[in-house]
Order: C-alpha cells, then structure tokens, then sequence
C-alpha cells in the first residue's frame, strides 16, 4: 500500500502479538517498523488527507480531528496492553520508512533514555471537582429570604461569599492533600490546568487535574488509595481514569516531518 508513513509511538521490540482486528488512522492496520533497538509503530495513510497543506486543512474539521484522535488512540491502548510505548503527537507523518528510521536514528538516544524512565509505568489521571449542588447550597435564596432592604442585600452579599470562601478553602485543601498523597505513591506526578466545563462536559467546577506515573505492580494500590478517599469530604467528586500510555511524562516535542 502507497502513502504517508503515520507514526504513532516507538517502543522496545515486543513478542507480544497486536488484536488481529485492531485498525489505525486512515483504516490501515499499524505495522511494526523496527531500526537497531527501538520499533516504531507506523500504518499507512493517504497523502490527500496528511499532507502538511492538507493537515493545515484538517485543523478546522473538528469530526476529523475526533475520528483520527481515536483511531490513533485506539492503537495507543492496544500497545499499552503489551508494551511501553512512548506515545508521539497526534499526526506524526513522513514520507517512508527510510524517513521513520532517519528520525529514529537522530533521536535513538531520547528514546531510550525515555522508554528506560517509563518501563513498567503508566498513566493514571486524577480529577476532583466541586459538585454543582454543593456550590448551590452556598447561594443566598438557601441562606436567608429575599432581602427587604438594601442593607438586607448586603449583609446576604458577605454571607455569601463567606460560604464560597468556606467551599473553596475546604476544596483547594482536600485536593492539595490528595495529590500529596498520591504523589507520595506515585513515580512522577503532572498537575495540569482545570479543565474548563464549558469544553470537557463535566459538572462542577475542576480543582484538580492531576497525572500520575505508577508502576503497574502497584497500580492496584494506587487505585485503592483513590477509591478510599472517594467520601472524605461531602461535596467533593473524585474521578479517576486509566491506566493510560504515560502522555503527561513523555516529554516528547513532535519530530514528525511530511518530506
């Protein structure tokens, strides 16, 4: 099959056997490509679609970008399954193959020193969150009735933001001592920026979006370390996701070039 080489992640060489039925970007099953050490995850997709004129296109497809966002990470989780990966940016792509193995030849001694800190690891994502009711129960029509005067309003003003303070104090301090607690735990931890509801859907307000390295041999304690903290504090919603290719630790700057 002709085309653009997509690159989805480079790993160590693995015996373990892909899903027969697994399909990557584009519809084409990812193929292993491997040079001196390392292997390259590749399939092929068409020039029309991945050119770099073509791509610039693409960005403002929004139903592209999700279809190719889960097919590229739907091999992603296949290779978590087996392997290591060290994950590259969404559309990666070279001309060929000679194009993948020149990249992994320039970058071999990134790569390795990458795959040796993630082997073994992965991802698991930590959010907490402020529960929309909750942030409710802080309103003034629950603290007192409609307020008869001015200096009324005013005194129900301060209450208010009294309680939000109170919430917010109590919140910002569960989830400080949480991801310290995970941290502890955990290889290497990420906080990343709330999440804006506006974009991801969830309910409530995001004070803490965390990742966490952990070593698979005690994920199993990681996770119930979670789940233990899950009714610590009313109010407070913990949602937890994985386990994940380790993105938020790969470091890795996009190398892919159309050429």
């Amino acid at each position: 099959m002709t085309g653009l080489r997509y690159v989805y992640a480079v790993c160590r060489p693995f015996g373990a056997a892909l899903q027969s039925q697994l399909t990557g970007v584009a519809g084409d099953p990812p193929r292993l490509l491997p040079h001196g050490d390392l292997v390259a995850v590749v399939s092929h997709v068409p020039e029309a679609d991945f050119s770099e004129e073509a791509l610039r296109a693409h960005l403002e497809d929004l139903d592209w970008l999700s279809g190719t966002a889960r097919a590229h990470q739907q091999v992603i989780d296949a290779l978590t399954a087996v392997t290591t990966p060290l994950p590259l940016r969404l559309a990666t792509v070279f001309r060929d193959d000679s194009g993948v193995r020149v990249m992994m030849e320039e970058r071999a001694q990134t790569f390795s020193d990458r795959l040796d800190r993630l082997e073994g690891r992965v991802e698991w994502g930590v959010k907490v969150y402020v529960e929309p009711d909750q942030e409710r129960a802080q309103g003034p029509a629950q603290a007192a009735p409609k307020p008869a005067t001015g200096r009324d309003y005013l005194r129900q003003r301060r209450m208010q933001t009294r309680a939000n303070e109170d919430l917010w104090t109590r919140a910002e301090g569960f989830a400080t001592r949480l991801h310290e607690t995970l941290s502890d735990r955990a290889d290497d931890a990420r906080l990343h920026a709330p999440q804006n509801p506006n974009l991801s859907g969830a309910t409530g307000r995001n004070v803490l979006n965390a990742a966490y390295l952990v070593r698979r041999d005690v994920s199993e304690e990681f996770v119930e370390m979670v789940d233990r903290t899950k009714d610590d504090v009313p109010g407070m919603r913990v949602e937890l996701t994985g386990p994940w290719a380790a993105y938020s630790f790969a470091g890795e700057e996009n190398p892919g070039e159309e050429s």
